[in-house]
């Protein structure tokens, strides 16, 4: 059977952002964005100073921001009038306690004039951020002694072991080292097959491996969260959306969901995906080069969740995936509940009295276990450890392809340049959201930004070698 892949140009590409984004839109009105989710977690009820500024088109931003962090704000407003923000949020916490909490702008990004507010409570897709939500329900399960992380998966779910995956172990998967890091387009995927949890999960136990387990890391873009979602369902008996917000954001009082409930739609900020190209993207490069690769099979063999040029536009913004369980990518939160999450893990595995990992385990997440050479899947160089990424410099390729944090921090970055992280040594976390997209598989100019202010803002003075030290 011949192998159907979209024909694709890095023109057409392109043109599945914007107003072509608005006919797969959820259409939210936004006009439950209140107080009253900022309230559900005491921790974010401040003693911080406020602080607005309006923007230069009119959009008003508040927060607030302890004066130490002042700059972190300043930041985030420059973002609106010099980097073209649409709608964001950021916070950052210090010792468990917030130093920064701001939102503003608009949060109807797809509308041709946009006005609709970003308040407080607005959320919005954090793509790859999820996959951080993801590996901690795992590590969870670890800890707890239910999962074991040098066993290998077909132990949890044994009709994984097809195709040579034997021998694959929880462990790899985590490190992005299993070598299925797509579905193979001689296993199509249906439109909307996406949303199908069993269709999704059989489709990867089927498949064969990318490259020899083990041999070499390559990113796990989408079915990350399919194959540790699915660990977790076998395990412990619950959805992965239902067991990270009954074992993670619940306890913690995170605003984080892996499958929207329908009642709390209307606070969602749709995407408008990025235009921009950059001078070296080897991962587009690829795609476009042959879209019958390992890369055209991540992007374009999802049942059209990510879109299909020319005409078909990305799926993620629609009410069917924001209720879907889609564990790599689909999760959705605001900066404050990224860095609640974080917070957790930047103190030891608690916060404000509620533990998610002990101690002794919770030490062990910003350990970098695949690091060696050229990731097989984004064609660059990155750094994972077991689920979390640390520090990734690549500023010697080209803009849009680093992560640079803290030297011990770990987190994820999300598809368009949302990110959540912890930094231990600092006791520090950081969360960034937005709906304007920008291009490359690192941060862009403002997530990163304001990434900068905050360890600037900590007294650190350089990041030359990589990492904020």
């Amino acid at each position: 059977m011949p192998i159907a892949t979209p024909a694709t140009s890095r023109r057409g590409f392109l043109s599945l952002g914007g107003a072509a984004l608005a006919s797969a839109a959820t259409g939210a009105s936004l006009s439950g964005c209140g107080g009253a989710h900022a309230a559900d977690g005491a921790l974010w009820t401040t003693s911080n100073p406020a602080v607005s500024a309006s923007a230069a088109n009119g959009a008003k931003i508040n927060g607030f921001v302890a004066p130490q962090f002042q700059g972190v704000f300043d930041a985030f407003v420059a973002n609106f009038n010099t980097r073209s923000e649409i709608g964001a949020s950021v916070a950052v916490t210090l010792n468990g306690v917030p130093v920064v909490e701001a939102w503003g702008g608009y949060a109807d990004a797809l509308a041709p004039t946009p006005s609709q507010a970003w308040n407080r409570d607005t959320v919005s897709l954090v793509f790859s951020c999820t996959k951080g939500a993801t590996a901690l329900c795992a590590h969870a399960l670890v800890a707890q002694g239910k999962l074991e992380l040098d066993q290998p998966v077909a132990k949890y779910w044994p009709e994984f072991a097809a195709n040579g995956k034997g021998a694959i172990t929880v462990r790899m998967v985590l490190q992005h080292q299993s070598g299925v890091a797509a579905i193979p387009f001689t296993s199509p995927v249906p439109p909307g097959g996406w949303a199908d949890w069993n269709l999704m999960t059989s489709l990867i136990a089927g498949a064969a491996p990318f490259w020899a387990p083990g041999t070499g890391h390559g990113y796990h873009a989408l079915t990350f969260g399919w194959l540790v979602g699915e660990l977790v369902r076998r395990v412990s008996g619950k959805s992965i959306g239902a067991f990270f917000q009954e074992q993670v954001a619940q306890p913690l009082g995170a605003d984080f969901w892996i499958g929207m409930p329908a009642a709390q739609l209307g606070r969602v900020a749709p995407m408008l995906s990025a235009t921009e190209q950059l001078p070296y993207e080897p991962f587009l490069a690829q795609i476009f080069a042959d879209p019958t690769s390992m890369q055209g099979a991540v992007f374009f063999n999802l049942g059209g969740w990510l879109g299909l040029p020319p005409t078909t536009p990305p799926a993620f913004n629609t009410e069917a995936s924001l209720k879907a369980e889609i564990p790599a990518a689909g999760g959705v939160t605001n900066a404050r509940g990224l860095a609640t999450m974080y917070g957790a893990l930047a103190n030891g595995g608690a916060l404000g009295g509620t533990r998610v990992l002990p101690t002794d385990y919770a030490a062990t997440l910003g350990l970098i276990h695949s690091a060696s050479g050229v990731d097989r899947t984004v064609l660059v160089p990155t750094r994972f450890g077991q689920g979390f990424h640390g520090s990734i410099d690549n500023r010697v390729l080209g803009p849009g392809l680093s992560v640079i944090m803290g030297a011990n921090a770990f987190g994820h970055a999300g598809f368009g340049g949302s990110v959540g992280f912890a930094d231990p040594q600092a006791k520090l976390s950081f969360g960034y959201t937005m709906n304007r997209m920008g291009p490359g598989t690192g941060l862009n100019d403002r997530g990163q930004s304001l990434v900068d202010a905050t360890y600037r803002a900590l007294g650190h003075t350089t990041n030359r070698w990589g990492a904020w030290v």
